[in-house]
Parts: structure tokens; sequence; C-alpha cells
């Protein structure tokens, strides 16, 4: 059994990662930390989780009893934890924060995305894993750049739930203000862009740095919803062949000839993406879970490739809806 310990257990990504490891064949959850909760159960803050664990939050940290430490910490909040604090240098890592998502040599993080480093992922000790706009936004571009055709600019629209926010209520996230109410926020400036390009340019050095990106607040709990255009001379029918051969062996991103909606991978592990073309313009629409494809679902894939399981152990998961 892998022996996983968990520091933040209280926000939502958090709520997902334990909802999933409980349930996983090869997984033993030895602690979750947090200080504010320590001795409190899971499930008064998790409450989905009534009658599934007694599991309790703790204010400890052994780490010499654990094989992986999962961080669903604040942004900036795992790089303090990481200087703060002596590991064992065994000890593999999987951080959900944005803090090491970015090459730098002051590090040895992977960039946590399995569609595109997953050799890199079954060799290394420690992952940052991808943000949710930036798992939705790259999934539907890398067919591209790994075939050169990131040559133009691309329009990016992307609508998240209100999960995506955080645990903590907001002028923005709280019910009367959110609910039958959409807005923009961060237009051209989110902090995922650098991650997105890094990638990009990984698969194509010429690829276009023209990614102009308009966030959206939806009225909704969760999940992401990704349309974005840009030209290409490339038909339709090629761009299929392109986008099947370029997922034909991963597990959990799919290729639809009919258009997709966002209730198809709410709950799940999946990302689903669509392909049109109209005259040089390529449309493409792709959808996921932020909770799961864009956060605790990739930190157990990525889990699964770190020790050698197969791919998809714990994560073959029903829509919610349907």
């Amino acid at each position: 059994m892998i022996k996983v310990g968990i520091v933040g257990g209280a926000g939502y990504t958090a709520g997902e990662l334990i909802r999933l490891l409980i349930n996983h064949p090869d997984v033993e959850i030895v602690f979750i930390n947090s200080n504010s909760n320590a001795g409190n159960p899971i499930s008064d803050v998790h409450s989905g989780l009534y009658g599934e664990t007694d599991l309790k939050f703790t204010d400890e940290l052994p780490f010499e009893a654990i094989d992986v430490l999962f961080f669903c910490t604040a942004h900036g909040d795992t790089k303090k934890f990481m200087e703060s604090h002596t590991l064992p240098e065994e000890l593999k890592i999987i951080d959900l924060s944005m803090d090491y998502r970015l090459a730098d040599e002051s590090h040895d993080f992977v960039y946590g995305l399995p569609e595109v480093n997953r050799k890199k992922l079954i060799r290394c000790k420690h992952v940052a894993n991808p943000g949710c706009f930036a798992t939705a936004i790259q999934l539907a571009l890398l067919p591209l750049a790994k075939n050169l055709l990131l040559n133009n600019p691309v329009h990016i629209n992307a609508i998240t739930g209100s999960t995506g926010a955080g645990q903590k209520p907001s002028a923005t996230s709280h019910f009367s203000w959110r609910n039958d109410n959409i807005s923009i926020y961060k237009p051209f400036t989110h902090q995922h862009l650098a991650e997105i390009g890094e990638t990009l340019h990984m698969l194509q050095s010429t690829a276009t740095d023209e990614l102009y990106f308009i966030p959206v607040r939806g009225c909704f709990s969760r999940g992401i919803f990704v349309t974005l255009y840009t030209d290409c001379s490339v038909s339709e029918e090629e761009l299929y062949k392109i986008y099947n051969e370029y997922y034909d062996d991963h597990s959990f991103t799919h290729i639809s000839t009919k258009p997709i909606d966002l209730k198809q991978v709410v709950n799940t592990n999946k990302c689903l993406i669509h392909i049109e073309k109209k005259g040089n313009k390529v449309l493409i629409t792709s959808a996921i879970d932020n909770l799961l494809k864009g956060a605790s679902g990739t930190a157990v894939h990525n889990m699964n490739l770190l020790f050698g399981l197969k791919e998809t152990v714990g994560l073959m998961l029903k829509p919610s809806a349907f």
C-alpha cells in the first residue's frame, strides 16, 4: 500500500483528493494535516464524506511514515513549507499549488501534465500539478504545437465554476453575487498563461506567444468549458487525425466528433475535445472538471505514475448527470 500524507486538508481540492484516495485500492491515508482543524473529523469539513471515513485532522507531520506527500496549500505556502521543514530525501511530493510549475534551476519539480510529460513523471520524485485553466487550454492546443501548427494568434474564452475561486467566500464567489451572474476577470493577464506558454514552446519552439485569454466566472459550481480559435490551413479531417493520434495512448483525453457539453465531464477525470473548421479558422472546444482533471484527479494520476500503477486506478468515475 502507498502511504499518503496531505498538508492543507480543508479546501475543495483537498476534499476531492481525500474522496479519491479513500477509495483508491492501493492507498492508505496516514495523516491529513490542518492546524486549525486538528482533532476534528474529516467529515465535519467535507460533509460529503460522512459514512465513508473515520479519519481526523491532525497537527502532526509524521513524514517518516509516508511514501508521498500531497500539498493542497494556497499559492506561496508550499514553498514556505519546503523551506522551513526538513523532508526525507526519498519522500515523493505532489504539489497542487503553482509554486513550482515553471521550470527553474532552483528546484527539481516536473510539470505534472501527463499528456505531455508522462515519461518524465514516471522517473521523478517531485511533481508540480498543473493549473485548472492551464490543463483545459493546453489539452486543446498540444496536438497543434506537436505538429508545428501553432503559428497564429489564439483567442481563448474559458468559463469556470465557483469552486475555482476556493472555499473561502469572497465578493465574487458568494451565492447572491454569483447566482444568475457572469463576469470576466484578469483578461489577458491570468497567471496560468506562463505555464501554458512554457509547455507549448517545449513542443514547438516557434509557437505563437499571442494567447489572448479571457477567463469568465460562471454561475455554476464546478467545471471548465473552453472555446478557442486560431488560423489553421489544415483540414478538419486531418485535424481529427492529428488529435486522435496524439491522445491515442492517453487514458483520460478523448476526441469527440459531436459537440460537447460540461455535464459530460463533471465529476470525472476526463477531458473532452471537439474540433470544427470554418474557412481558415479552427474552433477547438475542451471541457474538464476543474477539481478533478484540473486538480485532484490529475494529482492521483501523477501518483499512479510515480509508483508504477495503472494510470486509471481509482479514477474511473461516472459523470454527475445522466
